[in-house]
């Protein structure tokens, strides 16, 4: 449902809500939020509620405050929380003081690469397949590295211990009105999956930032902690999120295949993503401990060009309907939803533009240092992404680069 301001107070005011998490996020996808009392929501929608940005990820550098306003149509009643005195979440978009859109506003990044899609006539849709560990807490509730079972690939209860919280989460997003499409163990041991159904990218990165909070949330519930770290455990297998994209022009899949093969607007699409591809893999894999799953997941072929291979890096699939999707491989849940769907697409854009072809195989980076170094040397994504973000997020992967690597994942295995 599309709430506007008007729904939302009426909403607030009959269903017991007596707070209101006001949610953003900074350049890093780390989620940040404020907590007001319903009754000030009225004036929250009018005026913005104020932030000091210079300990937020990527603000540091901005010397005024920001507003926050609320996107009515991203309501949603926390059900983990109590249900006396309930817990609603706003989304929000970020403002300057003058009433201008901050530039580093993640959701605005991804709202401009949509519009600027649609004003060339396509439209898009993302689906999402996230993997995860649940792994057992200590003695004092601290998160250990411990599987929560010995379970593997589609494996089923009682080997499959995770089988019961994945219904939770699945209930507990129906009851927010997402959809998940299935879900299943993998082959990890303690490692889940859940699929979701195709949406406009705005949605489905909300979406997805609202699927982790549910598993962390479920997960703690049942006394477990839910890693979503793209190696979490160094001997088994990494975490992928893999990024499911329909793209549509007069209401036709450009990768359906008419009978000679994919179009010229879908090669174009896809040689704009195999060319750009390792300048915006450090946005789609922002960790080190993000190479450790690339170099070993064996579901994972750099070298593979295949479209229709299961290991490729770009996959094609059901092109013979009008459902037609590609599907890309290499990203992780570590990664920023809003800045990797919208880096996509442009780079995608930027292939149909410019008449792109590409044969061999999509350069990716093995190591975080040449992913910052490719990023580095981007003209691509210096014409992108606003400056502010661009310089901010290459400054901060350069300093993880130079720390000790082990504290690093320490503080990210904890907060991913």
């Amino acid at each position: 449902m599309r709430f506007t301001v008007k729904d939302v107070l009426q909403f607030v005011e009959e269903n017991d809500i007596k707070f209101v998490r006001l949610v953003f996020f900074d350049i890093f996808g780390i989620k940040k939020n404020i907590s007001v009392m319903s009754q000030e929501l009225e004036t929250v929608f009018e005026y913005g509620a104020s932030i000091v940005p210079s300990h937020i990820g990527g603000f540091e550098g901005v010397t005024t405050e920001l507003l926050l306003f609320p996107d009515p149509s991203t309501l949603k009643i926390l059900p983990w929380r109590p249900q006396h005195g309930r817990v609603a979440r706003l989304l929000c978009d970020i403002k300057n003081p003058d009433g201008t859109d901050f530039e580093s506003d993640v959701r605005g990044i991804l709202k401009k690469a949509v519009e600027q899609s649609e004003q060339t006539g396509f439209v898009s849709k993302v689906g999402v397949e996230c993997e995860f560990y649940l792994l057992k807490l200590d003695e004092n509730g601290e998160p250990t590295r411990i599987p929560h079972d010995n379970a593997g690939y589609l494996d089923v209860a009682p080997l499959d211990k995770g089988e019961n919280v994945r219904r939770q989460i699945c209930l507990t997003l129906e009851q927010m009105e997402i959809d998940p499409l299935s879900s299943h163990h993998e082959n990890g041991p303690g490692q889940n999956e859940i699929d979701f159904k195709h949406s406009e990218p705005l949605n489905a990165a909300d979406d997805f930032e609202t699927f982790k909070d549910t598993v962390k949330a479920s997960a703690a519930s049942n006394g477990l902690f839910a890693s979503f770290m793209p190696k979490p455990l160094a001997d088994q297998s990494g975490s992928g999120m893999y990024i499911n994209l329909m793209l549509r022009k007069y209401g036709f899949s450009i990768f359906k295949d008419s009978g000679e093969g994919l179009s010229e607007t879908a090669k174009n699409f896809i040689a704009g993503l195999q060319t750009h591809l390792h300048e915006i893999a450090l946005f789609l894999n922002p960790l080190p401990n993000s190479y450790e799953r690339i170099r070993s997941c064996k579901m994972l072929d750099v070298s593979n060009s295949s479209y229709t291979d299961s290991t490729s890096l770009i996959r094609l699939s059901d092109t013979l309907t009008n459902h037609a999707k590609l599907q890309l491989r290499l990203p992780d849940p570590s990664c920023n939803p809003y800045l990797a769907f919208a880096l996509i697409i442009y780079a995608g854009l930027d292939g149909i533009e410019n008449h792109m072809e590409f044969d061999g195989v999509p350069k990716v980076p093995l190591s975080f240092d040449e992913a910052v170094a490719c990023a580095e040397n981007s003209a691509f994504l210096k014409k992108c992404l606003p400056a502010a973000v661009y310089d901010a997020f290459i400054s901060e992967k350069k300093k993880m680069a130079d720390c000790q690597e082990e504290l690093m994942e320490k503080r990210y295995f904890e907060i991913i």
